[in-house]
């Protein structure tokens, strides 16, 4: 704990970003994580100071990096290595509603298909 980098995935991991390290190892792959705005590897190192930047389920997580760990260790501990500095979502009421079928509906019909074109404007 007291080095002065860790690698981004296991700190990633040991923060509780990501629920295994080898899912933080393939989210760098993939290019979800970047390093002060560059995509990291796996293997780079993380200082204090840095900012992440984590592609989750379609958002961006801003996290900057307080402590290096690189063990898992406790949920008080993680929370002290990590500032979150991810802005909050939009209220509900400024968000688009999408209209959802009910699973199991099968294909839309034809004229529930023109009503779907015309709700969205392509008619």
């Amino acid at each position: 704990m007291t080095d002065a980098s860790a690698r981004v995935d296991a700190w990633l991991w040991a923060v509780r970003v990501y629920k295994t390290r080898s899912a933080a190892t393939t989210a760098c792959r993939a290019g979800h994580v970047r390093v002060n705005g560059d995509r990291a590897k796996a293997a780079q190192p993380v200082r204090p100071g840095d900012e992440l930047r984590v592609r989750i389920a379609g958002f961006d997580r801003i996290l900057v990096v307080k402590q290096p760990i690189t063990k898992r260790v406790g949920a008080a501990v993680a929370a002290e290595a990590v500032e979150d500095k991810t802005p909050p979502p939009p209220p509900r009421e400024m968000t688009a509603f999408v209209p959802v079928r009910d699973r199991g509906a099968g294909r839309p019909t034809k004229r529930e298909r023109r009503d779907i074109d015309r709700l969205r404007g392509r008619e």
